[in-house]
């Protein structure tokens, strides 16, 4: 007996699991496959039919036809859900349209979003499935159920047709999200890649069109001091492969710098410590008074270290061999950093530039807080002025060279 008792609990505890997995399945399938629409048409359609068909014995005609006309308004219901709910009241009261009148609530429920409407359909429904109109309950217990189903009537379908208006409304919201989180993905990776292209211009423009001008420069001092002819042929080739090199990077620096910014760095990066080196690899006639602390921020720092890198370059391409002053101090909590040139002292090489220069000296300046000034100078020289608020950081974290006097 106990065997038996065991068998039957397993197989009852199977054939739950079983049905519980037909459940979920047809879950799944529902909210991944919805129907189309005319099929759920239908199948309101067919069971508002049924229901009127249904009470057709001992029925006069009045109430036969007002049943049907409750069914038939049903195919109205997605485009005219008050009408449709109109037309089946008297079906309600008068015939057999319960089925098409709970069908026309429910519908106004997923299609208006009026609240008095739908409190008022609901009142009207209440009372015509409660039969207070037609043959009112005399007896206390018919009317409480009359009442209790009346309000199951009433509410239920009101509050299934609201729940489903809700559902899509928040599906239309969720997918609107996700489309605008991609879209937000997809303009972030556009601003990061043209952030990147305006780094790569920058640095392209401070660091290669400095060392290919150097080149060009040392080239034509050997071109006008070659001891041979195949010698200065060799020299001004390469002077003239630099000036062909100058001209493609400005047009590459130029479609980089298209769109988009930043205020990050490649590293490494130059700062305060290389001046010396960058000064005496110019072959400049310069002279030199930077009192500048290695406490200064690092992008204080490296802000510095191109600005003269791009004074200098500046002189080599507009003043060959002029003398350059160069300076820095600090001055009521600001950086003060002057490089000042005089007149040219040899013809001018006519090396192409990029003309963004002196922009981009403006952009780091402006996102450090600073200015930068440019004019020219009495007696055909020129100065560029660089002023930038002081931001020091630990001595244990600073990275530079001493001060220099």
């Amino acid at each position: 007996m106990a065997e038996t008792a065991v068998r039957v609990r397993a197989a009852l505890s199977g054939l739950d699991g079983r049905l519980e997995g037909v459940v979920d399945a047809g879950l799944r399938r529902a909210r991944t496959r919805k129907a189309p629409w005319w099929v759920v048409d239908a199948v309101f359609l067919a069971a508002a039919v049924v229901d009127a068909v249904l009470d057709l014995s001992g029925a006069t005609t009045t109430e036969i036809t007002l049943s049907l006309v409750a069914a038939g308004a049903l195919v109205l219901r997605r485009r005219f859900p008050v009408l449709t709910f109109a037309l089946t009241m008297p079906g309600l009261f008068i015939g057999s349209g319960v089925v098409a009148a709970s069908i026309a609530l429910f519908t106004l429920g997923e299609r208006t979003s009026r609240r008095w409407l739908m409190l008022l359909a609901a009142v009207v429904q209440f009372v015509g499935f409660s039969g207070f109109v037609v043959g009112p309950p005399q007896q206390l217990d018919e009317i409480v159920v009359s009442t209790v189903y009346a309000l199951i009537f009433a509410l239920g379908p009101l509050a299934i047709g609201m729940l489903v208006r809700t559902r899509a409304v928040l599906v239309d919201r969720i997918a609107e999200l996700r489309a605008s989180r991609a879209e937000e993905r997809r303009r972030g990776a556009e601003v990061a890649l043209s952030r990147e292209r305006a780094l790569l211009a920058r640095e392209m423009h401070d660091v290669v069109s400095h060392q290919v001008t150097l080149i060009a420069v040392q080239a034509g001092g050997m071109q006008m001091a070659g001891r041979d002819d195949r010698e200065r042929e060799f020299a001004r080739t390469i002077r003239q492969l630099c000036v062909v090199t100058l001209q493609e990077l400005r047009e590459m620096v130029q479609v980089l710098r298209a769109s988009g910014g930043t205020d990050r760095e490649m590293a490494p990066q130059p700062l305060l410590g290389d001046l010396d080196r960058l000064i005496a690899a110019s072959g400049l006639e310069t002279s030199v008074a930077v009192d500048l602390p290695d406490t200064l921020s690092q992008p204080v720092q490296r802000a510095v270290y191109r600005f003269v890198q791009e004074g200098l370059t500046n002189v080599r391409k507009h003043a060959p061999g002029a003398s350059v002053r160069i300076s820095g101090r600090l001055h009521h909590e600001q950086v003060l950093v002057d490089v000042v040139n005089g007149p040219a002292r040899a013809e001018r090489l006519e090396l192409p530039g990029s003309g963004l220069g002196l922009i981009g000296l403006g952009e780091r300046a402006s996102l450090l807080g600073g200015r930068l000034e440019s004019g020219p100078q009495p007696g055909d020289g020129f100065a560029l002025h660089l002023r930038l608020p002081v931001e020091h950081v630990p001595p244990e974290v600073a990275v530079g060279a001493p001060p220099r006097g």
